[in-house]
């Protein structure tokens, strides 16, 4: 192959307010770029509209594909012009590519959550991504993940081969990483934190259900939980914290811009997350990284991810999250003997290694 090679991005996860698929797609690229040998390959982003993300133009060119940001742009907009260009090959953070591209492409399948648990998504979603998923699953020249957990469910759901899932774990960003290091901080307020889209999978009606009983006669104890609520069957957190008379001190946000987010992980006393299916589960490790206790539910990715750097309760132990959360209140001490464990887990994650590997399977695809 003459000239650098040409990789090709679907990019649209970076527009907007940026989290999850967005955040771990930016942290790949601007990693990509700063290579010393960055000037072997060309990457162009391809996204509907122009992208807030300052890359070096020498190794980035940014290709506006005009259209929505769904699926029928992805599988008409976007394929014609990856087809035009015909880049030596494609990437596709989020689950789902264009059909019929005619070059190697890879997927990233975060988790198959759809396949293992239809009930928590809307009909016409549900058959939507069911269809993709499998006809991806037979034309991906690799499908990455990010647990062996994962894994195995795409390998359960899709019957791939093992030789086409490829398990790149992820670094740790964002908020949380930039704090001190675990454990550090000598004072935190009353304040329970979770952070993650809020699904059904994760529990956020018996998170707050824990959260009171746990913070009975704790006027100043706070819940704040950041997250797009994209449950279905649709939950009201608002209407779940009033039934359980904790309105005035349960704060929902639907986003927070990055320095509030920054200081919510410098002041919490305890992380929250009762997520009983997950394809990794990033926000945790965020919070372990900035010297906040985690409380998880007891399942296989969890510990898979977290180790023993975690307090885990089982499913539908609504007195077990509280006593965990009462605990890691009123002593820091406890949460000073889990964050001891933190170090060796998170040494296990690192956005240039995921970086490395990620573009070393892509470049192999090319050849």
């Amino acid at each position: 192959m003459s000239g650098p090679i040409r990789i090709g991005i679907d990019a649209r996860e970076l527009l907007g307010e940026v989290t999850g698929v967005g955040r771990y797609l930016g942290e790949l690229i601007t990693r990509w770029v700063r290579r010393s040998d960055s000037p072997s390959r060309r990457f162009t982003l391809y996204a509907p509209r122009p992208l807030d993300m300052s890359l070096a133009k020498d190794a980035v060119e940014t290709r506006v594909v005009p259209g929505g940001t769904g699926t029928w742009w992805e599988q008409t907009a976007l394929r014609r012009a990856v087809r035009a260009d015909k880049p030596d090959v494609f990437f596709a953070p989020a689950y789902t590519a264009p059909l019929g591209l005619g070059i190697p492409f890879a997927v990233t399948m975060h988790d198959v959550s759809f396949l293992a648990h239809p009930e928590w998504f809307r009909p016409r979603e549900r058959l939507r991504r069911r269809f993709l998923a499998h006809q991806l699953a037979k034309s991906a020249s690799v499908i990455f993940t990010d647990s062996e957990f994962s894994r195995a469910e795409i390998a359960a759901h899709l019957r791939v081969d093992d030789g086409r899932v490829q398990v790149i774990r992820p670094g740790i960003s964002g908020a949380g990483a930039e704090s001190d290091q675990p454990g550090r901080s000598a004072t935190r307020d009353p304040l329970v934190l979770y952070v993650g889209t809020v699904l059904n999978r994760r529990n956020l009606p018996e998170l707050i259900a824990a959260f009171a009983k746990a913070t009975v006669d704790m006027p100043d104890a706070r819940l704040v939980i950041v997250g797009a609520n994209r449950t279905w069957p649709p939950q009201d957190l608002k209407r779940t914290a009033a039934a359980f008379d904790v309105s005035s001190r349960v704060e929902i946000r639907s986003y927070l811009p990055h320095e509030q987010l920054h200081q919510h992980y410098s002041r919490a006393a305890v992380f929250v997350f009762l997520s009983e299916y997950e394809g990794f589960g990033l926000t945790p490790l965020e919070a372990l990284s900035a010297g906040v206790p985690i409380v998880v539910l007891d399942t296989p990715i969890a510990r898979e991810v977290y180790g023993p750097a975690a307090e885990y309760v089982g499913v539908g132990n609504i007195d077990g999250a509280s006593a965990a959360i009462r605990r890691f209140l009123e002593s820091r001490d406890a949460a000073n003997e889990q964050l001891a464990r933190a170090p060796d887990v998170l040494a296990a994650y690192s956005w240039d290694r995921a970086a490395d590997e990620t573009l070393r399977h892509l470049e192999r695809m090319c050849r």
